[in-house]
């Protein structure tokens, strides 16, 4: 299926998101492995959840690691995972309100929380889909990569 078919133009994720157990534990591996360059740790908190998160400092493609307690949006397992890939989203809710008619289930919603973004469940790939509104960018790359050149977006 196009982008077309779910009348979203295309547009590439702008980072990948991995929920790990130990956050300096998978920096370590990846830039060991890889040579991944990273940004410092931050913490943050969303409702009743802490939560610590990193991102590598070059990009696109981003690479983003959290590490986040049982019951938040980025549940834990016994392993890290691949948890979902992040869009830009020029309107957040016309654009999760598209993916939800074309079947890709609401999974987590920040804004009740003062967030714009959200996550959509996409079975065919086993990753969720994060929607992050691109009034966000600007601040993104003041925060994990300054210089950095804008991002394309998905549009309703």
């Amino acid at each position: 299926m196009s982008s077309a078919n779910i009348g979203i133009p295309a547009a590439a994720p702008y980072h990948v998101g991995f929920v790990v157990p130990d956050i300096e534990w998978a920096m370590r591996d990846l830039t060991r492995a890889a040579g991944t360059e990273w940004n410092p740790v931050r913490e943050g908190r969303l409702g009743d959840w802490d939560y610590r998160i990193v991102f590598s400092r070059h990009g696109p493609l981003y690479t983003e690691l959290i590490e986040a307690p049982q019951g938040s949006p980025w549940e834990p397992g016994p392993e890290a995972r691949c948890d979902h890939l992040g869009f830009w989203a020029d309107g957040i809710g016309a654009c999760s309100r598209r993916l939800v008619e074309q079947g890709y289930a609401l999974d987590f919603d920040a804004r009740p929380y003062g967030r714009p973004w959200a996550y959509h469940r996409m079975p065919a790939i086993g990753l969720r889909i994060e929607l992050v509104d691109v009034s966000l960018q600007e601040e993104f790359l003041r925060a994990w990569d300054p210089g950095g050149a804008p991002m394309p977006c998905l549009s309703p």
